[in-house]
């Protein structure tokens, strides 16, 4: 159309005609996201999730845990096991990669989003956001990737039911537990597909959070937790564990075996690499970061899944002695890799792994740590963070039986915003629906699988008594 036939098409009140713009979605709308979730329903029944079919070819739980044992410091795999063998719960918390493979031989939609690849029930949380407020979100994501949105929320039942019953809750409450998780995910997700994308984008609000999900009786935890993590923050952490040096710097003290120094080489090689890492972050974050100065770096050991590879801290002071603590944490290939191609994912390539680490959490948090990043330290892939950015977490396993059921309908409904992020929310409300098929399918399921992993913690604890595998209790 010519510039002329385009000015008479608006006089006359039509649209001009403008090339599909590649990155944006066509107008007027193709198809029906909705209706084609629903068709999903006759090739992949909602009732078809209570499945569980531990297969004949299936690793034992000590084989599953020597081979993620592979490439992590051998010195510190006794750690990991002692923290897995602690419950059940930690168990499954430590076993990413044997639940991906079960999950792959289970009904998938072929509904890809981004996923968290952990989301159990303590993978959520309270961090700071730039202007020192609390946010309540995902918070781990080490083996996020692009997949079925349903491992997340079977891994999240499951573990719910698990965190139930550690907390001394009756069977009937663990599986409503798990049934209202589904609940809550399932009715977040068709709020979030009626909205305006913008508006669906940002939705439920912490603020809003304990109402939209009924979550009343969590009130006293979360105030309790929220006042604990706006004290837990980098200068507190320094306060415990650095020391004053000549010169007026401060260094790390040991703390053996969870804080321990490192060679001069090493902390060299971990310091300079914050170099490319500053390359990572947006350009405003890097005066920021300009004002402070490279004290020390120490090893530090973290998580119950993470334990055994390398994490380090730094300590960044300003030109007041006030300090900056920076986790760079290795990442390592996400354990569901080797199973997605099972479920009909096809994993894309990775160029690097804490790249990997960071985009899939901007991609799923509603707000990031405006620290967050990636470096490379001695050919090995690391992501990097702030440490103790007033942090705090719920302990599922010690709520009150009560509880549980809020906490599930609550990481629920974040789970699900958490997916709409990435995936048409509409597609996936339409396969879920309107009853509650699913949320009785993923709670049977969750229930079947507590069992099984309750068989698989006690697999290890027999390992770990007959001196099989190493295991260092109570670190």
């Amino acid at each position: 159309m010519t510039d002329a036939g385009a000015e008479a098409a608006r006089t006359a009140g039509g649209a001009p005609r403008l090339p599909r713009v590649t990155g944006f979605a066509a107008w007027p709308p193709q198809g029906s996201p909705k209706e084609e979730g629903k068709a999903l329903r006759a090739s992949v029944p909602r009732t078809s999730h209570s499945l569980l079919d531990v297969d004949g070819s299936r690793p034992d739980a000590v084989s599953a845990v020597e081979e993620s044992n592979q490439g992590r410091i051998t010195g510190l795999t006794p750690i990991r096991v002692g923290r897995m063998a602690a419950t059940p719960f930690a168990f499954l918390r430590g076993s990413a990669g044997l639940m991906a493979y079960d999950l792959a031989r289970t009904p998938v939609t072929r509904i890809g989003t981004q996923i968290c690849g952990d989301a159990h029930a303590a993978n959520f949380g309270l961090y700071g956001d730039a202007r020192g407020g609390l946010v309540i979100d995902l918070n781990d994501f080490d083996e996020t990737v692009q997949g079925p949105w349903e491992w997340d929320l079977k891994r999240l039942a499951a573990s719910l039911v698990l965190a139930g019953r550690e907390a001394g809750a009756d069977e009937d409450t663990c599986r409503a537990a798990a049934h209202d998780t589904v609940g809550a995910y399932r009715r977040t997700m068709r709020l979030l597909a009626k909205l305006p994308v913008l508006d669906a984008w940002n939705a439920i609000a912490d603020e809003e959070l304990v109402s939209h999900t009924d979550a009343h009786d969590l009130l006293g935890t979360l105030e309790r937790v929220s006042e604990k993590a706006r004290a837990n923050t980098s200068g507190r952490f320094a306060a415990k564990s650095t020391e004053v040096v000549e010169g007026g710097g401060r260094r790390f003290v040991d703390a053996s075996p969870v804080l321990r120094r490192v060679e001069d080489a090493e902390a060299a090689a971990v310091a300079a690499s914050l170099e490319s890492y500053v390359a990572t972050l947006s350009e405003d974050r890097l005066p920021l970061l300009a004002r402070h100065a490279v004290h020390d770096v120490a090893f530090r050991v973290v998580g119950t899944g993470s334990v055994g590879t390398r994490s380090y801290v730094v300590l960044l002071l300003d030109h007041r002695g006030e300090p900056l603590v920076l986790q760079v944490k290795e990442a390592r290939p996400s354990a569901l890799v080797p199973h997605l191609a099972t479920a009909g994912f096809e994993a894309p390539p990775v160029d690097h792994e804490g790249r990997r680490v960071v985009l899939g959490q901007k991609r799923m948090q509603v707000v990031s740590d405006i620290l967050l990043g990636w470096t490379t330290v001695e050919g090995r892939p690391f992501q990097v963070r702030q440490f103790r950015n007033r942090k705090g977490s719920v302990d599922p396993a010690a709520l009150s039986a009560d509880q549980v059921d809020d906490y599930g309908r609550m990481t629920g409904a974040l789970l699900a915003r958490a997916h709409s992020h990435s995936a048409d929310p509409r597609l996936i409300a339409g396969y879920c629906g309107k009853n509650e098929e699913l949320d009785e399918a993923i709670a049977a399921f969750a229930v079947a699988y507590a069992d099984r992993t309750e068989a698989d913690h006690e697999e290890l604890v027999a390992a770990v008594r007959s001196g099989r595998i190493p295991a260092e209790m109570g670190v």
